[in-house]
């Protein structure tokens, strides 16, 4: 009984099980559109994944609040994040930037007013980085005098290498995807980073996105990603307060097939099984977060 609504770079075309409450907000996506400059080589880019073809997903899953997250493919050109955020309407769509230590403080204004709430380090691997470690700090003091947040693709060894650089931070940091610890639950809570991101948690100052569920698992979508679940429950238990999802469309690591972003909404009620604190996960959380009104 639910109608169908296809989108590209999404497989299926069924809406979720579950509906999207009203101010729901998918806290990470990208867009990727040729209008603007490539700063990776080009089969990097992913098509079909503009602002308009986003709002196709938005039909689909339910969530009306978007946050647009500077792809690596487009560098530190922002213009590509700045339109989409007005292309899906600046009242209820939110950025994250990517920007080196030479940006201006009237570059840093402008990308505040075209709603830009963090900056992002893409770090997992180095390939292409238009950042690297060292400047994670300096960058850190001057967002952080505009009430950002730094938000970090790192994989597990590389949080844990830099815990004490972690815990110095003055600003509000973001782990993507659920902290990229490996799966099940067991193994990410031996690794060294899980204590990492459990102190960091404990601050108060860091946040976790419920996202990307196919990068870790090895289960699948075949599996339904069941081995995501324990560790993403550990996160709630944890820090409910503190963490928001997001869909990852349009999937650009998953090159051979698209996953159904219908059971990627649906798996966040295995994530979170309580209705209310998924509310709290989908609207009160991102809302703080990102300065929707």
């Amino acid at each position: 009984m639910h109608p169908e609504t296809a989108c590209p770079n999404s497989s299926g075309t069924r809406k979720p099980a579950d509906s999207a409450p009203a101010g729901a907000c998918d806290a990470h996506m990208h867009v990727y559109d040729r209008r603007f400059a490539l700063h990776a080589p080009p089969d990097a880019m992913v098509d079909d994944a503009t602002a308009d073809d986003y709002r196709l997903l938005q039909r689909r899953i339910g969530t009306q609040r978007t946050v647009v997250v500077q792809p690596r493919v487009h560098g530190t050109d922002n213009r590509v994040t700045l339109a989409a955020i007005r292309a899906l309407g600046a009242e209820c769509t939110r950025g994250v930037a990517v920007v080196r230590p030479e940006v201006s403080e009237a570059e840093l204004a402008q990308l505040h007013a075209g709603g830009i709430r963090g900056i992002r380090f893409t770090l997992y691997t180095p390939t292409h980085a238009a950042t690297d470690f060292s400047m994670v700090e300096p960058l850190a003091h001057r967002v952080h005098a505009l009430g950002w947040h730094l938000q970090l693709h790192w994989n597990a060894d590389q949080i844990a290498e830099h815990a004490t650089l972690l815990e110095r931070l003055p600003c509000p940091i973001v782990l993507d995807h659920l902290a990229r610890l490996p799966l099940p639950l067991p193994q990410a809570q031996a690794h060294p980073a899980f204590a990492v991101v459990c102190r960091l948690l404990d601050n108060g100052r860091t946040w976790i996105k419920l996202s990307g569920a196919y990068l870790d698992s090895k289960q699948g979508a075949e599996g339904g990603y069941a081995d995501t679940v324990g560790l993403a429950q550990a996160w709630v238990r944890h820090a409910h307060e503190r963490l928001v999802w997001g869909s990852d469309w349009p999937h650009s690591t998953e090159r051979d097939a698209k996953p159904d972003d219908a059971r990627l909404f649906d798996l966040l009620g295995r994530w979170v099984p309580d209705a209310a604190v998924r509310t709290r996960v989908l609207v009160d959380n991102p809302a703080r977060l990102y300065d929707f009104s």
